[in-house]
């Protein structure tokens, strides 16, 4: 006698069908939940990850009495060439924003910052502030301290504006509408764009 085909499906059948289609539902939840983790990590925390695991200058170009010397990071200098630069920022204030930048004629931001840390402790950063942003240890914004660089982040990816933190919360910088100006850390757009501070020098 022939066997009546079955209308009903052998169990395991079943289960390896639904096992399927659960799995194909869940997945986007799954990625999209990862996802959510991701983005709401503070944007300092993620950034601070990040460049702390790349590898890292410990040293930079310095022109000394004898030549050109590489020198450890943090750069030992003076109260005196400290207040220097702050002058030499006073001066600059108002200087019109210049796309690649590097004179008193126009600043972009790396390029002055460049500008004051060769004119004010004769060293050599390197000219774009992803490649500044390499330079000496990763500081929480908790531990600024004067004459670090403070890096900002305006898509989230990648540092694409860097300044020099003068102390109590404030910064100088070279903005695209404003040119030079001090800014404060506490602002609404550097409050959230805020990813972390490089310490280069250090001020005896």
């Amino acid at each position: 006698m022939n066997a009546i085909p079955s209308a009903v499906p052998p169990l395991a059948a079943k289960l390896r069908r639904y096992g399927k289609t659960a799995i194909l539902l869940l997945l986007p939840g799954i990625l999209l939940s990862l996802g959510a983790c991701q983005s709401t990590r503070p944007l300092s925390d993620r950034m601070e990850s990040k460049y702390s695991l790349k590898k890292r200058k410990t040293y930079i170009s310095c022109t000394r009495p004898e030549g050109l010397s590489g020198c450890p990071l943090p750069v030992r200098v003076t109260e005196g060439s400290w207040h220097r630069m702050l002058n030499w920022v006073e001066a600059a204030k108002g200087t019109k924003y210049r796309f690649g930048g590097t004179v008193p004629d126009g600043f972009d931001c790396s390029g002055f910052v460049q500008y004051l840390y060769g004119l004010s402790f004769q060293m050599q950063l390197p000219r774009t502030s992803g490649e500044l942003a390499m330079l000496g240890t990763v500081v929480p914004r908790r531990e600024l301290r004067r004459g670090d660089l403070v890096f900002f982040s305006s898509g989230g990816e990648a540092v694409d504006h860097v300044g020099v933190f003068l102390g109590d919360g404030r910064f100088a910088h070279s903005a695209s509408k404003t040119g030079v100006i001090v800014s404060s850390l506490r602002q609404a757009w550097y409050e959230t764009h805020f990813c972390f501070g490089t310490r280069v020098i250090r001020v005896d």
